[in-house]
C-alpha cells in the first residue's frame, strides 16, 4: 500500500515538473492564448450578471512602441535588465519600509509578474508566492529578456477588460500599440499598480502626475540591445 501511494505521489510530481516545463518552453516560441485572470475576471463578470468583456490582441515586441518596456521598467522594474528574476535590492526596501509602518508596497520584478499572470492566479498565499518563485526561475533560465517582457506586455491587465499594450492602444488611445506615443506609455504604465482603478483613457489628476514621474524616470532606463 506504502509502495503504490508512493508511486503515486511521484507521478504527480513528475507530471507537475514535465507539465511546467513543456508550458514554459512552448511560450518561448507560442503567444500565450488565455491567462488564469483573463478566465477569473470572464467569470466575475457571468456571475454579476455583466456581458463578457475580453479585449486581448497579442502583438509581437518589436511592433510595440520602443517607449512601452521603457515606461514599465521605469513605473515597474527598474532593474529588470540586470537582475535575475528577483530585485533582493527592492525586496529589502519593502520590507524595511512595511517595518517602520510605511505604506506597504510589492517588491515583485517583472519577471515575477509575468509568472504569475501567465501560470498562476491572482489571489496571495504561501502557496502561490512559492509556485511564483519556481516559474520566475524557469521562465528566467528559458526565456531571454525581451521574450519576458513581451509576454507581459501583451498579458498584463491593462484596464476594465482590457489586457495588453495592442488592446489598451486601441481602446484608451484609437491606435495600434506601435504609434503609442512617449506620455501614451507613461500614462498606460501609471496604471499598472490597479488598472482598475486607474483609467490611461480618462485619467484623473493623480494619473498625470505619476505619469509625469514616470516619464521624468524613463530618461534613466535603457532599451534592449535590439532597440526595444
Amino acid at each position: 500500500m506504502l509502495k503504490r501511494i508512493q508511486k503515486f505521489f511521484q507521478r504527480i510530481v513528475l507530471f507537475f515538473f514535465g507539465s511546467t516545463i513543456f508550458f514554459v518552453l512552448l511560450y518561448r516560441f507560442v503567444p500565450v492564448p488565455v491567462t488564469p485572470l483573463m478566465i477569473i475576471r470572464c467569470a466575475q463578470q457571468i456571475k454579476r450578471g455583466e456581458q463578457i468583456r475580453l479585449k486581448h490582441h497579442w502583438v509581437p515586441l518589436s511592433e510595440m512602441s520602443k517607449y512601452m518596456p521603457v515606461a514599465v521598467m521605469a513605473s515597474e522594474d527598474q532593474r529588470f535588465l540586470q537582475h535575475h528574476g528577483f530585485d533582493f535590492t527592492e525586496i529589502q526596501n519593502a520590507v524595511k519600509e512595511r517595518m517602520e509602518g510605511k505604506r506597504k508596497r510589492g517588491g515583485s520584478t517583472i519577471s515575477q509578474q509575468t509568472a504569475k499572470n501567465v501560470f498562476l492566479w491572482p489571489a496571495s498565499s504561501w502557496l502561490r508566492k512559492g509556485l511564483e518563485v519556481y516559474f520566475t526561475a524557469l521562465i528566467e533560465l528559458c526565456w531571454n529578456k525581451e521574450r519576458i517582457m513581451e509576454v507581459y506586455l501583451n498579458s498584463i491587465e491593462m484596464g476594465d477588460g482590457i489586457y495588453g499594450a495592442e488592446a489598451v492602444a486601441q481602446q484608451h488611445f484609437g491606435r495600434s500599440a506601435a504609434s503609442l506615443t512617449r506620455p501614451n506609455c507613461a500614462l498606460i504604465a501609471a496604471t499598472l499598480p490597479n488598472p482598475l482603478r486607474f483609467n490611461s483613457g480618462n485619467p484623473s489628476r493623480y494619473m498625470l502626475k505619476r505619469q509625469t514621474a514616470i516619464m521624468r524616470q524613463m530618461r534613466h532606463i535603457a532599451l534592449f540591445p535590439s532597440g526595444r
